[in-house]
């Protein structure tokens, strides 16, 4: 055995060493280039992803407490994801935007009951989520601005425009509207058996507004003047003898400004068995 072992071996060709380099070869003259082999890459092994285990199945006789908690853990590892992307979302809602519903004829006819507008909540003020709690102030309100006001004297979500900023003198008479004792220019319309549809030329913008044809107090269509406070705005709704805003409630602070809105999203309509209303879908107010 051991001289066909050795006769075997003899018989065999000799096989270049693979860990010679590629130096060494090109250096020796019986190693044609053609026969050079390169030293394959070491390809490094992808990294495995270790599986989330569930947590360990709770004893039989666990308490409540237990159960509780070890529900809540199950919960956790089935949906974590979800739940992340949750958080994210109530926290753009509640910092950056949001969508507000219309309910009610305040702002008519810019608004109308059913629209749902986009509020941007990064206009005025960088808040901490969930509090009043300002960190920046990025811009300020200006004259025309539809806004979204979280009012504690009303004790509810309000939406207005802005008519007079801090330091302006506001007055009305007849619903006409007089800024630092110059009146504001009207033109109407249309004009209805129930109202007046005019466009108020304020200083920076002009918008239409709401007036009603039948008998209104004048005590509630004259106001002022009074001057408006510092970090205080004089706001109005569109339908001047349909809204409780700046006349009913006083200035508004800026800390109770939640946003600006400039455009309905969509729109249903209350009246039609709230069916989709094509002609609001994407737009722009003015």
């Amino acid at each position: 055995m051991a001289n066909i072992d050795k006769q075997d071996s003899e018989a065999q060709p000799r096989v270049p060493d693979e860990s010679v380099s590629a130096s060494d070869t090109t250096d020796h003259p019986s190693v044609p280039k053609s026969a050079h082999t390169s030293v394959p890459k070491s390809v490094p092994k992808p990294l495995e992803e270790t599986p989330y285990t569930l947590p360990t199945p709770q004893h039989p006789n666990a308490g409540f407490g237990e159960r509780i908690t070890h529900a809540l853990k199950v919960a956790w590892a089935e949906n974590r994801q979800f739940f992340l992307l949750l958080t994210c979302i109530v926290f753009f809602k509640s910092a950056v935007a949001d969508l507000s519903s219309i309910s009610g004829a305040s702002m008519q006819p810019t608004l109308l009951d059913g629209d749902k507008v986009w509020v941007n909540k990064l206009a005025y003020d960088i808040k901490v989520p969930f509090t009043e709690i300002n960190l920046a102030e990025v811009g300020d309100p200006q004259r025309g601005d539809i806004v979204i006001i979280d009012s504690k004297r009303a004790g509810k979500r309000l939406i207005k425009r802005i008519v007079g900023l801090p330091g302006d003198t506001v007055a009305m008479q007849n619903n006409a509207l007089v800024i630092n004792g110059e009146p504001v220019n009207y033109e109407v319309v249309s004009r209805d058996e129930s109202s007046v549809i005019i466009i108020e030329a304020l200083p920076e913008l002009s918008h239409r507004a709401r007036l009603a044809s039948g008998y209104v107090s004048r005590s509630r269509r004259s106001y002022g003047p009074a001057v408006v406070p510092e970090d205080q705005y004089f706001v109005l709704g569109d339908n001047r003898d349909n809204s409780a805003d700046s006349r009913a409630y006083s200035f508004i602070p800026r800390m109770e400004l939640v946003g600006r809105s400039n455009s309905v999203v969509f729109s249903l309509d209350s009246d039609n068995k709230y069916l989709f209303r094509g002609d609001r879908f994407l737009t722009e107010l003015d």
